[in-house]
Order: C-alpha cells, then sequence, then structure tokens
C-alpha cells in the first residue's frame, strides 16, 4: 500500500476578514474552522499522517484546533503560500510518503469520498485534483462593461486536496521557487508533468469572505445524523495472574497475550466507534508492527477513538459492551468497568453498558482458551 501523507497549509493571515485571529482560526460550529479540516484528514483510514503548515505567531491556535487529533507536529510557513508549501514538503521528507495530498485549510467540508477519487487517481497519474465543471455563463469585463462571453466548455474549478507523487512535487517546488503559480497543480504543471481531474463536491467550498463563513455556519445548523458502529476482538489466553478488561486489571489465573496490554473489551469498543465515523480500525491507527504499541494501555486507544469523534464536532451517545468467557467472572468488576470505560469516553455512567455471557462449554471461549469481546457504539455527528 502507498503512504500517504497530507500537508494542511494554514499558515496565511486571512487580511480580508480583519481583525486579529486569522480565519483558519475562527468559530465555525464550536470548533475552528481548521480543526474541521484537520479531523476530515485524522479521520480517514486511506491517510497514515497529517502535518499542518502554520504561522510561528499561530502556534496557542493551532495547539487548541488540534488537540486530541494525534497529528504531527506543524512546521512553519513562509512568505508565500508556495514558500509555505515548499517548506511543508521539505519537512515531510522524513516521513518518506509515496503520496502526498496538499489542502488548504480554510476548506473545512473536505469529505471522505472525495479524498478517496484524488488517492485513487494517483496509481495511474503524477498529479490529480478535484474540481468541478463550471456551469454558470461566464463574462469578461472591462470598465464595468461586458467585453465578451467566455466559453465555459472544458473550464473547472480547481479543489484540494491535490494530490501528487511526493518526489515529484517536491522537485517541482524546489524548481518553481520565486514564482507566483496560482495553485500546486500549476507548479506541477510547470514541470512538465500532467495532472488528471477527479470529481470534487460543490460543498467543499473555500471559506475567503465573512460572507463564506456564514454560509459554512448555516451548513452545519441543521439536526446532524445518528451512526452506528460495531467492533470485534479475541485475544488467547498466555502465563500471568490477571487479565485486563475495559481499562480493569481483573485477577484471573492466567493473562491475555497481545502486542498492547490485550484489553479485548477496549480492543473490540474501540473498532466500533472507529467503524460509526468510517475510521477504519484499531489496526491501522495502532499497528502492531509498530514498536511504540508494544504493552501500552488501551485506553490510549480508545481515547484516540473518542477524540476523532470530538474532533468531528460529534459525540458519543452510548456503547454497549459484551464480553465472552467462561472464566474470569465479570460481574463482580462490571461496575468499575462501566466506571472506568466513562472516564476514557468523557460520558455518563449510564451511557456505559458492559455484559457477559459464556458459551456454554462450545469454541475456543468455552474451552477456556481465550477472552472474545463484541461492542456496538451510537455516535452523533453535526452533519
Amino acid at each position: 500500500m502507498a503512504k500517504v501523507v497530507v500537508l494542511v497549509v494554514a499558515a496565511g493571515r486571512g487580511r480580508r476578514f480583519g481583525g486579529d485571529v486569522p480565519k483558519q482560526y475562527l468559530d465555525l460550529a464550536g470548533r475552528p474552522v481548521l480543526r474541521h479540516s484537520l479531523a476530515a484528514f485524522a479521520a480517514n483510514p486511506e491517510i497514515d499522517a497529517v502535518r499542518a503548515v502554520i504561522h510561528p505567531d499561530d502556534r496557542q491556535l493551532y495547539d487548541a484546533a488540534a488537540a486530541g487529533l494525534g497529528l504531527g507536529e506543524p512546521v512553519p510557513g513562509g512568505a508565500q503560500r508556495q514558500d509555505s508549501v515548499r517548506l511543508g514538503l521539505e519537512s515531510l521528507a522524513e516521513l518518506d510518503p509515496d503520496i502526498v495530498l496538499i489542502h488548504d485549510g480554510a476548506r473545512p467540508f473536505a469529505d471522505a469520498g472525495t479524498i478517496g477519487r484524488v488517492i485513487a487517481a494517483m496509481k495511474d497519474h503524477p498529479g490529480a485534483i478535484p474540481a468541478v465543471p463550471v456551469a454558470d455563463t461566464l463574462k469578461r469585463g472591462q470598465d464595468g462593461m461586458i467585453a465578451g462571453t467566455v466559453d465555459r466548455a472544458g473550464l473547472w474549478r480547481a479543489q484540494t486536496p491535490q494530490g501528487f507523487r511526493f518526489a515529484d512535487i517536491l522537485a517541482a517546488h524546489r524548481a518553481a521557487a520565486g514564482r507566483e503559480l496560482t495553485d500546486d497543480a500549476a507548479v506541477l504543471e510547470a514541470a512538465g508533468r500532467p495532472v488528471a481531474l477527479v470529481m470534487g463536491s460543490e460543498d467543499n467550498v473555500k471559506i475567503t469572505t465573512t460572507a463564506d463563513l456564514e454560509r459554512a455556519r448555516r451548513a452545519f445548523a441543521g439536526p446532524g445524523e445518528t451512526r452506528t458502529g460495531s467492533g470485534y476482538d479475541v485475544h488467547r489466553f498466555a502465563p500471568g495472574d490477571r487479565v485486563w478488561l475495559c481499562g480493569v486489571p481483573v485477577p484471573h489465573d492466567s493473562a491475555l497475550e497481545g502486542h498492547s496490554d490485550a484489553d479485548v473489551a477496549q480492543h473490540a469498543l474501540t473498532d466500533a466507534i472507529l467503524g460509526a465515523i468510517a475510521a477504519g480500525d484499531i489496526g491501522r491507527h495502532f499497528p502492531p508492527t509498530d514498536p511504540r504499541w508494544k504493552g501500552a494501555a488501551s485506553h490510549l486507544f480508545l481515547s484516540h477513538a473518542a477524540g476523532l469523534v470530538a474532533g468531528l464536532g460529534g459525540r458519543i451517545v452510548n456503547v454497549d459492551v459484551t464480553i465472552v468467557c467462561e472464566r474470569p467472572k465479570v460481574g463482580p468488576h462490571r461496575a468499575a468497568m462501566q466506571a472506568r470505560l466513562a472516564e476514557i469516553l468523557g460520558v455518563a455512567q449510564d451511557r456505559v453498558s458492559v455484559k457477559a455471557t459464556t458459551t456454554e462449554g462450545l469454541g475456543f471461549a468455552g474451552r477456556r482458551e481465550g477472552i472474545a469481546a463484541q461492542a456496538v457504539a451510537t455516535v452523533w455527528l453535526p452533519r
């Protein structure tokens, strides 16, 4: 699989808005505009890493906007957008991506379909951008009068994220230093490389004026939607004297085997929450091949999933976990498990259900070879 990294460009000052706060940090449905952009990529299972390019004066604003999303360290931008992109690309060399998506931080409505189409096009092209065909009649004006009608056939309105093979776009930006090109596709075009068009979205607007921001706020004013996800996990027994279930150590004559602390219940619940927001699975976010997660406490995984929901402006409505085993007995620890999950997720305890069942001696759980867990999570999202 190609390694895909996103560069979110957010170093601009937004002078057309006036005031002391750049437009990418203004409030949009209770979150900074930039957080909407960052969260869309942080929750996307096709994305391996996200890095922002910011103005050095905005570090505190950025930290607040990116809190809980698990993003890489931001890098400072330059005097112009093109300089900022080049500096951001230079910083990505350490990550060695195959594909880089470059996105404007002031576009808070990038959807998974648009992102997926850009990535898919990269299999056959050195560059690809989302765009929508021009539908309005175009007029060329001069001195307040129509000077001519422009043929709109073949004309498209470019959007972001724009996708490129990393080596190609980095070389093209280095070669274009000092020039003023309108977008990153133009930079690659100037280097003589073809760029494909994929269908964008009319909703994927860039916030440029106060009127744009007000329209974006109205888009979030609806009732929102409720989504449900499910998760399932299994771990076998191994030598030890306790098992971790729902973040609670339960005394037992065995432990559970796993790369992390093998908390089978939290793993299933993490997958359920990720599933509800279509953010892939736990292995995508925390690969078992990564030594950072060796022996890690599973609350890190669960809180990350909850943070992605919050990053999208959503909330966890309720969760339901079922633990499948013959031993140990869950009942004596159920209240502690509910309390611990509620604490990790930041919800009321009456929104957390923990149950247990056996398999009546059937299967691996019945033979006491391990423990399984399944979970269901319901979340609310603003759109």
